[in-house]
């Protein structure tokens, strides 16, 4: 399996994993890396397989995911291992977290959600539906990414950073985007929860529609000692929306634990 591109930024015994969503990019991050950076700590942001440099991975699945992100892991070799995952990111770390936790020392999951939708299957291939109908029609992903992002951010956001966020899923290739969403409609660590005992930080987005708060502050309780902190006035995309709000509660559970 060919090692994910990643960019790296600073140093120290504590490396942590920033894993963007379906529609981002390694780029989601540039608000948030250097700044994680700069307080002492190793950043290895990913283009996730079939994103940005990354090759695809011949089949996708939640598996073959965490086993890309085990193997970036391997390659970076750092003392300890936290893993800063968003939505979709935020699945993969616990899929990793669950099949190989002796490589995890510590989580933080944003507007992410520990199960996708519903048990019934027809609930998601309805949502593989509404989401892939603007592909279908030949709109492309610039097309759809200007039908979703706004609605992924509060009323009051910088108009600026919603156009950003909206250039970044643009450029994500068609094949991978239904691929990672045909992947991830399957997720389910709902049972696998009680398990994680490394520090845990559950990062929800007020206005946040995709993840609502209660499903974070749901999933921290049953997580052993987890934190539940919820950012006010934001929407899914907290991290471009207000990056200075996600850094501060970011470092402020790094700092305590690493």
């Amino acid at each position: 399996m060919p090692l994910p591109a990643y960019l790296e930024q600073g140093q120290g015994d504590t490396a942590v994993f920033l894993l963007h969503g379906v529609g981002g990019g390694k780029e989601a991050w540039a608000r948030n890396q250097p700044v994680l950076a700069g307080h002492g700590f190793r950043t290895i942001a990913w283009d996730m397989p079939g994103y940005g440099a990354s090759l695809p991975l011949a089949s996708c699945s939640n598996a073959a995911l965490a086993g890309a992100l085990k193997n970036l892991i391997e390659h970076v070799g750092a003392k300890r291992n936290v893993l800063l995952g968003h939505s979709m990111g935020g699945m993969i770390a616990q899929e990793l977290a669950a099949v190989h936790p002796s490589l995890v020392q510590g989580l933080i999951l944003h507007s992410t959600s520990p199960a996708f939708g519903k048990a019934d299957g027809a609930w998601q291939q309805q949502f593989l539906q509404s989401r892939f109908a603007p592909l279908d029609q030949g709109r492309g992903m610039r097309g759809l990414a200007q039908q979703l992002v706004p609605g992924m951010f509060g009323p009051d956001a910088d108009p600026a950073r919603v156009a950003e966020a909206v250039d970044l899923m643009a450029i994500v290739p068609q094949a991978s985007y239904r691929a990672a969403l045909s992947a991830i409609v399957s997720f389910n660590r709902l049972a696998d929860l009680g398990q994680i005992a490394v520090p845990t930080l559950c990062l929800a987005a007020e206005l946040d529609l995709n993840a609502p708060p209660a499903v974070l502050q749901k999933m921290a309780s049953r997580i052993a000692g987890a934190e539940y902190v919820c950012l006010p006035g934001v929407g899914h995309i907290a991290n471009i929306e207000e990056p200075d709000l996600f850094n501060g509660a970011v470092l402020s559970i790094l700092k305590k634990h690493f």
